[in-house]
Formats: structure tokens, C-alpha cells, sequence
């Protein structure tokens, strides 16, 4: 997981997407087949390892960039909100890094930048019994996780990263794929990771990912679907995680330009976006 700088390194600039994209908040039965016209390179992070990448796995970072809603859409994305596993909501404020978390009656906000924030348990302040300050502490922590399982492939060419075409091969349900490797370098909470990511040749959507916990592992951790895809405002995101047995998924998806007064500060267990 990868360091919060990289993901405001860059403004905005223009992605031409010519693609049949999902109506808002509609889930898709297939994966989409995905119209991309003319893949228009967008800027890698300040140290995105460009020398040691190759350039056909770059491409593809870009193909993938552009098939999830382009890189204008990502730069303009405000409110993403999404419940992790069945257990934790957060929203992220994409623009000013506030980050909100909440499980049961335990809340969590904070700025990811200042790595400030305030702890509560049924409404009454925490933040300085063990309790609070250990989930202070691990704030960033759980922001780089969390958000890393639902925004990965907006992130394939942040810095730190180094990516290599692996060549064709198959996911778990046997279908074709273009597979990228992804290791990290100085950067973020666990730069020793290794990931392989199934690309499909049909959408340019990741459809999988191998996790390795060393990168000098040779057998993956897991393996595990991004499948279910769906648009939320203009980014289409996956909920479905499964490793084909334990159906596991990201519900609650939602990208949203404004939420309540209040909201993201609120000591309270909030309603999850629509």
C-alpha cells in the first residue's frame, strides 16, 4: 500500500473515454466490454519507477485507468464511501484527505495529512484512553488498507511503484488474461508486497489479483476475484473479492460530490451514503 502523497502528486488533465459504461450504482452481471478509443497516457507519480517498468504493463496501466472512468473523473472524485468486509464503513474525502471510519458504536476522524484526529465510543470522546490512541495510531494504517482493497487500479503508476508485463495467462474461472506485476519500492506501509493483476484483453478491467506477502514468494497468499463491477458517479469500481469460496465483497460503494453538514466530523455512527 502506497503512501498518501502520491495521491494528489497531479492535476487534473483531459482522458478521452469513449466507452458503454454501467448506469449509477448498477452492478453488472458480465464484465463490460469496454470501447476505450485512443488510450491516452495519463502522468505517473514523481517517483513511479519508469526505467524499471516495461512498457507494455505501463500501457496497460493506462487501458486501465481509462476503462474505470479516466483520470479526470479519478482527479475529481470528492466522497468515497464503502464498508469493508461486512465490519467497517469509512468515508474518504478524497480532496482534503479527511477520513472518517466507523465500526458498531466506535467512530474514528481524522486527516490523513496532519495523521490528527479524534476517537469515540458511543459518543463520548476517547481519544486519550489506550483505546483511542491505539486506534488513532493506526489510522493511516487502515486508510492505506481498507482503501487499497476498493482503489488499487487507479494507482498501478504512483511513486514507488514498479510494474511488469508477466505475459498472458488465466484467472481462477479460466478466463484469458494480460497478468502485470506490481512491487513497491520505499514506499508506504508493506513496500514488500508483491501483486499480480489479471487484466482482462476484453474490458481492460483487473478481474483478479495475487497477493504475495514477500515479493520473493513463490507461491501467492491468496488469490481473489475483482468482479461486480459497477459506476459510481464517473469511476467504476468492483465490489465483489471472493477467492471462489468465502464470498467476500465491498458493500456500500458510493463516490458522491458533497455529504451532510456535519458529517465527517460527527461523533455518531452515520447513516452509509447512497
Amino acid at each position: 500500500m502506497l503512501s498518501v502523497r502520491s495521491w494528489f502528486a497531479f492535476r487534473p488533465c483531459h482522458l478521452l473515454l469513449l466507452g458503454l459504461l454501467l448506469p449509477a450504482g448498477t452492478a453488472s452481471a458480465q464484465t463490460p466490454t469496454a470501447r476505450l478509443g485512443k488510450v491516452k497516457p495519463y502522468p505517473a507519480g514523481k517517483d513511479f519507477n519508469q526505467i524499471g517498468s516495461d512498457a507494455r504493463a505501463v500501457a496497460l496501466a493506462d487501458s486501465v485507468m481509462q476503462a474505470m472512468g479516466g483520470y479526470e473523473a479519478w482527479q475529481q472524485a470528492r466522497f468515497i464511501g464503502w464498508e469493508f468486509f461486512g465490519e467497517q464503513y469509512q468515508v474518504w474525502d478524497k480532496q482534503t484527505n479527511d477520513f472518517r471510519w466507523q465500526k458498531g458504536d466506535v467512530v474514528l476522524t481524522g486527516n490523513l495529512n496532519s495523521r490528527n484526529g479524534k476517537a469515540y465510543r458511543a459518543g463520548q470522546d476517547i481519544s486519550e484512553t489506550e483505546e483511542g490512541k491505539k486506534l488513532l495510531s493506526g489510522m493511516y494504517a487502515t486508510w492505506a488498507n481498507n482503501s487499497w482493497w476498493l482503489l488499487m487500479p487507479f494507482k498501478m503508476k504512483d511513486s514507488g511503484v514498479k510494474l511488469l508485463y508477466k505475459g498472458p495467462g488465466r484467472t481462477m474461472q479460466g478466463a484469458p488474461a494480460q497478468v502485470v506485476q506490481m512491487t513497491f519500492e520505499n514506499v508506504g506501509v508493506t513496500p514488500n508486497n508483491r501483486y499480480e493483476l489479471y487484466i482482462s484483453p476484453r474490458s481492460y478491467l483487473v478481474e483478479e489479483w495475487a497477493f504475495y506477502r514477500n515479493a520473493a514468494d513463490t507461491a501467492p497468499s491468496f488469490r481473489r476475484q475483482w468482479s461486480g463491477y459497477a459506476r459510481y458517479g464517473g469511476l467504476l469500481l468492483a465490489a465483489d473479492r471472493t477467492d471462489g469460496k468465502d464470498g467476500r465483497r465491498l458493500n456500500h460503494l458510493a463516490v458522491t460530490p458533497k455529504v451532510p453538514a456535519g458529517y465527517m466530523l460527527s461523533p455518531q455512527p452515520q447513516p452509509k451514503l447512497p
